[in-house]
């Protein structure tokens, strides 16, 4: 008499089930079966390759199974077999699904490593299982749609809003992101910074002075170098030209509709304004995505934004590189820098640039941004100023630390005090810049570590930072 396994019913378990002990269940049909070690282990949510073999648990060595779902007990005799029900850790699809729901599942746990905190994030939470499963269905029907969005505005380092996606949506971008992106990020050049894992800031800096070093000869030659800047990026980007770049590598019909399904989203038709509108008025209009075009401009402060923004100016990439033919090109998301030893070539190529921009992807440069001078003189790029010898902080990121170091509640002191003291060791010379900070955290009852990399708390430290939890702050003009 055979026994069959109950069909899975469609569920999700979170929790990450532990492994279960094989216990012996006599069946009729199993006595020619060989003997074989025992080794059930609970599938894990999201993992890959799942039941390719048993593993023993003492020597963690894998083992064949003859028949699926039979496992032999060690201690039983040929006639005694352990049969392991399978976990449903996900709901059925079929092999044709353009996706898995491991795959959802891995982006909200890409999503919700930085954005756990958030109301949105808190919300989503309460029925996860549910909300996730509603959000696979949505998703693989084709009629996901995106919510609502937050827009607030920054101030610093100049007023900009900042459009912040809903938790849900966030979660959506995380999957096309990880779906799309490696094809993409393939063909990018080595140079091309901003938004890409391993390419922030410092590998921007580390490249454009490697490439200085290369055309100066170890600052032994002259050679100059030309700064520019794109006008109005994010909000100037044609969202038809963007689509037409993501056909030409995402070839699939499911994830070519999403990508668009995003990309046409107009969070300006259902937004929450955090804020007040006087704060809002400080942004210039012609950087406002409220007064952008129909079909036209990204919100900044979205995964998918960066993507989409990438994958624009890999065009702008790869005419530099291969038309211009600069040899020496350093890309962070709009400002790019071009390096020769002829400044005749590099004004060449600026004319060259700013008549290609506009007729191919419709973006234009920022003329009181574009600078053309040697390099000793220093390049100001990504927050580093590259001289001769030795890579400084901008002064006045230093300075505007500092100034925030000094006027902060005592409870926020420690954590940015750390941060300040971790970005200015980025620098190759940064000891005047760390001395600055260390000299205002001293200030404020912090003790600092003698080489200048971080600070500890003290008596007269703490004794500042629970004062000032006590004492409720009066709340910023212009606050939400």
């Amino acid at each position: 008499m055979k026994v069959k396994a109950p069909m899975p019913v469609r569920n999700m378990n979170l929790v990450v089930p532990l492994a279960h002990k094989a216990t012996a269940m006599r069946t009729t049909e199993t006595a020619a079966l060989p003997q074989a070690r025992s080794g059930a282990v609970s599938p894990l949510i999201g993992s890959q390759g799942l039941r390719q073999g048993d593993v023993d648990s003492t020597t963690r060595r894998s083992t064949r199974t003859t028949t699926p779902g039979i496992r032999t007990s060690p201690t039983a005799t040929r006639t005694t077999t352990t049969r392991v029900p399978r976990a449903v850790a996900e709901p059925s699809a079929d092999s044709s699904s353009p996706y898995g729901f491991q795959d959802l599942l891995q982006a909200y746990l890409d999503c919700r490593a930085t954005k756990r905190n958030t109301a949105s994030a808190l919300a989503f939470e309460e029925r996860l299982e549910a909300n996730l499963l509603a959000l696979h269905d949505e998703v693989l029907s084709g009629q996901y749609r995106p919510g609502r969005s937050i827009c607030f505005v920054i101030t610093r380092p100049r007023p900009r809003e900042v459009w912040a996606a809903d938790f849900r949506d966030r979660i959506v971008h995380h999957l096309l992101y990880n779906k799309i992106s490696p094809r993409f990020y393939a063909g990018f050049i080595a140079n091309s910074c901003a938004c890409i894992p391993g390419r922030g800031t410092l590998y921007a800096a580390e490249r454009l002075e490697h490439d200085v070093r290369s055309i100066t000869q170890n600052w032994s030659r002259p050679a100059h170098y030309l700064k520019c800047d794109l006008a109005n990026f994010f909000v100037a980007i044609d969202k038809a030209t963007v689509l037409a770049q993501l056909a030409r590598k995402v070839t699939e019909p499911f994830w070519l509709a999403l990508a668009r399904t995003i990309l046409f989203h107009d969070p300006r038709v259902d937004h929450e304004l955090r804020g007040t509108f006087e704060l809002l008025a400080r942004v210039p209009p012609h950087k406002s995505l409220f007064n952008a075009p129909a079909d036209t401009g990204l919100p900044i402060g979205n995964l998918s934004s960066q993507l989409f923004a990438n994958v624009h100016l890999d065009a702008l990439d790869q005419f530099c590189k291969h038309q211009v033919k600069a040899r020496r090109y350093v890309r962070y998301v709009d400002d790019f820098v071009l390096l020769h030893e002829s400044p005749q070539w590099l004004y060449e190529a600026l004319q060259r640039i700013t008549a290609w921009l506009p007729e191919q992807i419709g973006a234009r440069l920022n003329p009181s941004k574009t600078i053309l001078q040697p390099v000793e003189r220093g390049i100001d790029f990504v927050g580093h100023v590259i001289k001769p010898w030795r890579r400084e902080t901008r002064k006045r990121t230093v300075a505007t630390a500092v100034n925030r170091l000094q006027a902060m509640p005592a409870a926020d002191v420690f954590a940015a005090g750390n941060s300040y003291l971790g970005l200015m060791r980025q620098a190759s010379h940064s000891h005047g810049s760390r001395v600055q900070i260390a000299h205002t955290l001293l200030g404020r009852g912090h003790t600092v570590k003698a080489d200048l990399t971080k600070i500890y708390r003290t008596s007269k430290g703490k004794d500042q930072m629970q004062h000032a939890l006590s004492t409720p702050n009066p709340p910023k003009k212009g606050a939400p």
